[in-house]
């Protein structure tokens, strides 16, 4: 070797062994033919390396790829001994225009890779306490069929006069008892109750009678009947802040002890003599009408604001896809949090339309299911990733649904005609058809059968308004029949 030859190798291994990056090149067989010092305290080998091949001290080597496509390697991730992360970088050796070897230059970045998931999942904590915080605004929505649901919910617990007692109906799976939260935490934050007040929930219909769900509520005294001790009830429990009677109306007789709470803001355990003082919000939720199952002053009292949650079929196509977009956000922080798996599920536009525009007879929670169910049929199992996984995208397509969660059999279909006298105005027939049982939608749907164009939601809006609505289509001529679903014929 020439004199200035041997200089150019010697200041060449003085500078690649001043590097932090680990450098590793090989022939074209694979065998180390230099490796600096990083790149030996990174496998913490004592041994010399040159000469050997490169497997032997990493086996997941990007210049093994190279070695085989001839092509560069940028910015790859490999997972070493399980709880080291290189990032790394390979490109080919040619000498003239055949090839060499390669040479690989790479850097531990576990730390950094560990910060950085740090710093997403505190991102997710952020995200979701914030979704917390605008309540309203992520599970409600600030427009669309729930902005009145919402506003009288603002309403009854920033009210000047002081929070209101109120009363949520809607169906089962629409989301009253998400609803209830968000009141509390919306009075948590306007500062109606104090930061960490109890939010009680119960829900009294899961008890086997009314005299034992009145225990539960109002408490009770040792010795008020054989067997009996001295426990607080919910009411005493919520004290400061809200309680959540989900199916009140299960307590029976025991309504008037409620009504009592309510007027002196006093509690008193079943079987007991003393009273105590106790200042609560009270939240009731039901999917009967509660005017007729409670006593008339409880309802007075309890409804000073009642909130109506439609069902998710009579909710906004844009509401919908919000719900959508939460329960894919909720698999993916699931998948992140409990495996560290960064997971994008992407639902192609079929499959996304189909789900938008079915019928979930469950509602919110029907919904949920069947999203979770399509990314599960979709993505592998975690027995079958490998341990180095971290980065997965799942696309979810029409064939991932599960369509027998949300599609019925049409075959039970059964039909028959609604008769519609012949000189009937438009605002008649609506009216007719909404009072044998169909809906909105459902009332579009038989319109558009016979050539009549109206929205679901304007027909709702003449229903509530009591048909005062302008007539612009009352001219139209109402067909003699109008066939519809007969096992569909409750409300929309």
């Amino acid at each position: 070797m020439k004199i200035d030859d041997q200089l150019n190798s010697e200041i060449l291994d003085r500078i690649l062994g001043t590097l932090r990056e680990g450098v590793n090149i090989v022939d074209a067989n694979g065998i180390i033919v230099y490796a600096n010092h990083s790149s030996a305290n990174y496998v913490g080998e004592n041994v010399e390396m040159i000469g050997k091949h490169i497997t032997e001290f990493y086996p997941k080597a990007a210049l093994l790829e190279v070695m085989a496509t001839h092509q560069p390697v940028f910015d790859k991730k490999i997972v070493h001994d399980a709880d080291r992360i290189y990032i790394v970088n390979a490109t080919p050796l040619y000498i003239g225009e055949k090839f060499s070897g390669g040479i690989a230059t790479f850097r531990d970045i576990t730390e950094i890779e560990r910060l950085s998931k740090r710093l997403e999942n505190l991102e997710m904590e952020l995200a979701l306490n914030r979704m917390n915080d605008d309540v309203f605004e992520s599970i409600v929505g600030k427009e669309g069929s729930l902005k009145e649901a919402r506003d009288k919910a603002q309403r009854s617990i920033a009210s000047l006069g002081g929070p209101r007692h109120s009363v949520i109906v809607g169906e089962t799976g629409t989301g009253k008892t998400m609803l209830a939260k968000a009141m509390y935490k919306f009075a948590e934050k306007i500062g109606v109750i104090k930061p960490g007040s109890p939010f009680i929930e119960v829900n009294c219909a899961q008890f086997t009678n009314a005299d034992i769900a009145a225990m539960e509520v109002f408490g009770t005294e040792k010795g008020s009947f054989t067997g009996a001790y001295e426990k607080p009830g919910l009411i005493e429990i919520a004290n400061g802040g809200i309680l959540f009677l989900d199916e009140a109306q299960s307590l029976g007789t025991h309504q008037t002890m409620l009504l009592k709470v309510i007027e002196s803001g006093m509690v008193r355990r079943i079987g007991g003599r003393t009273e105590r003082n106790v200042n609560i919000i009270i939240i009731t939720a039901s999917s009967k009408n509660l005017k007729k199952e409670f006593i008339p002053e409880l309802y007075q009292r309890l409804a000073q604001y009642q909130i109506e949650l439609p069902p998710l079929k009579e909710r906004c196509l844009a509401e919908k896809e919000s719900l959508l977009n939460s329960f894919v956000s909720l698999y993916q922080w699931k998948a992140k949090s409990r495996y560290n798996i960064s997971l994008k599920v992407v639902f192609s536009e079929a499959a996304k339309n189909i789900l938008l525009k079915a019928n979930y007879e469950r509602n919110i929670r029907q919904f949920r299911d069947v999203v979770n169910a399509s990314i599960d049929a979709a993505a592998p199992l975690i027995s079958n990733l490998s341990r180095d996984t971290v980065d997965l995208k799942v696309s979810v397509d029409e064939g991932d649904l599960p369509y027998g969660m949300f599609i019925e059999d049409k075959n039970e279909e059964q039909t028959e005609e609604v008769k519609v006298q012949p000189d009937q105005t438009l605002e008649q027939l609506i009216k007719q058809l909404n009072e044998e049982g169909l809906g909105p939608r459902k009332i579009a749907t038989e319109l558009k059968k016979r050539g009549i164009q109206l929205e679901y939601y304007q027909i709702a809006y003449r229903l509530k308004n009591g048909m005062n609505e302008e007539k612009s289509n009352a001219g139209n001529q109402i067909p003699n029949k109008i066939v519809r679903n007969k096992k569909n014929q409750k409300a929309v």
